[in-house]
């Protein structure tokens, strides 16, 4: 297995360990295939997350938002017929389930149909991240004025 050093990345940049630590998991994850999921994107800033949880009733599963992960957990119902199985192929085991978010995706609502749990994403950028247009006009000149230093060139030219 290749491992990667990621300390010359610290010497120069600032503000990058999230992503290094990131990389860092994504290539030691041995993670089970237990349930299945799908990631889709359903327009320019939605995504929906499909999880199989055939045998799960909503109130067995739990989604939990932490630190820009999105946790969904499933218990096995304590109740039901105990009956002999002859032959089990639906899993019904306890999992949990772990989803890196990037910065700015919130969980838009959750749904369970068909033995399908749905999670809406949205990526909601705050306005004062949004690029913004500049306008030219009057304001520089006022902003020149209060220059002190800027002042005397403005005046001269």
């Amino acid at each position: 297995m290749t491992t990667f050093d990621f300390s010359p990345l610290f010497r120069t940049a600032i503000g990058f360990d999230r992503l290094a630590r990131l990389a860092d998991t994504a290539a030691s994850a041995t993670e089970a295939n237990y349930p299945p999921y799908n990631i889709e994107k359903t327009g320019e800033d939605t995504y929906r997350l499909t999880v199989a949880v055939a045998g799960f009733r909503p109130e067995d599963l739990d989604l939990v938002v932490k630190d820009n992960a999105l946790f969904v957990t499933g218990r096995v119902p304590s109740e039901g017929p105990k009956t002999e199985l002859l032959f089990r192929g639906i899993a019904g085991r306890a999992f949990e389930r772990r989803f890196t978010l990037a910065d700015h995706i919130v969980v838009d609502g959750a749904d369970v149909r068909n033995g399908l749990l749905h999670v809406g994403l949205k990526r909601v950028v705050p306005e004062s991240l949004k690029p913004r247009r500049i306008a030219i006009g009057g304001t520089a000149q006022s902003a020149i004025a209060n220059d002190p230093e800027a002042a005397p060139a403005a005046q001269a030219a």
